[in-house]
């Protein structure tokens, strides 16, 4: 099992977390918001904390809320990721009511493994295809499209796939096929047409809906979805990134779908944790992780 935490992103920080909140840094501006991980007593105290935040995540029900700024800030700000010394990536954050400001910065192990390997694929295939599925804002897009892949952007959500394209536009890149869909819906229809991907990436949520009424349930569907990814990938020259944020969510769930369904190259699967260390010393797990190149 492998543990993989970001150690380059100069714009995020990850100050201290506990009490089911975490304090984090996003470029110049502090953060507090809900952690139902950090089930550990704070290292810092309340009152270190509300001297160095500039808002706070107030939530108001299980899925919304509202900001209180307790500093001055713009309700929007960029932020920028080195993926080495010759490619960035850039993105537009903001305060939403839903506690995200648009980035996961944990996932920035996997930018860089995107980026290399789309790299190492270019070798050999030009222009190689990529699908990233439960996309978000793009940090995965954005890493395939820097390292030369033809990349398809699929959300459920149109405002966030709009998100995602400023981010593009912020980053300098262009001709990322841009699509709003339900992802189980969308590889069931390539299946059955043949298509193939050199780098297949998955960051599928606990529970969400499609743009139709589309229900996705982790545990109930993520067999039927690795099925379909295993038909899309190609068998050599190809990448797989799974990324799992569920509570109880354990690594041999996974370990158990890659040997199911990627037999041949489960040998040599990367199976483990993505989390996030904090300044004030403690670790926060933030998802499981499979990679298989």
């Amino acid at each position: 099992m492998i543990l993989l935490t970001p150690t380059q992103f100069q714009d995020y920080e990850l100050i201290d977390c506990g009490d089911f909140e975490k304090l984090e840094r996003f470029g110049k501006y502090i953060t507090i918001r809900p952690e139902p991980q950090a089930v550990w007593s704070k290292k810092l105290s309340n009152q270190e904390w509300d001297k160095k935040a500039h808002v706070r995540f107030v939530p108001k029900s299980s899925s919304a809320g509202t900001w209180q700024k307790l500093q001055d800030m713009p309700d929007q700000w960029r932020i920028q990721y080195d993926i080495n010394s010759t490619s960035s990536i850039f993105f537009r954050l903001g305060l939403t009511s839903f506690k995200h400001v648009g980035v996961f910065p944990e996932q920035a192990v996997n930018w860089e493994y995107i980026y290399e390997n789309v790299k190492r694929i270019s070798k050999e295939v030009e222009k190689p295809k990529v699908l990233n599925l439960f996309a978000y804002t793009g940090g995965s897009s954005l890493a395939a499209k820097a390292g030369g892949a033809d990349i398809t952007h699929l959300d459920s959500i149109k405002q966030v796939v709009s998100w995602a394209r400023e981010n593009m536009e912020l980053s300098k890149l262009d001709d990322i096929r841009w699509l709003v869909e339900d992802a189980m819906t969308y590889v069931k229809r390539e299946v059955k047409r043949g298509k193939r991907y050199h780098g297949i990436i998955l960051d599928p949520p606990a529970f969400g809906h499609g743009p139709n009424g589309e229900n996705w349930k982790l545990e109930e569907m993520i067999n039927e979805m690795m099925k379909c990814v295993s038909e899309l990938l190609e068998p050599e020259n190809s990448f797989l990134v799974l990324n799992t944020y569920s509570l109880g969510f354990s690594s041999l769930i996974i370990k158990n779908l890659i040997e199911e369904h990627f037999e041949q190259r489960a040998s040599s699967a990367e199976i483990g944790e993505i989390y996030l260390q904090a300044t004030s010393g403690v670790v926060l797990p933030l998802g499981v992780v499979a990679r298989i190149k």
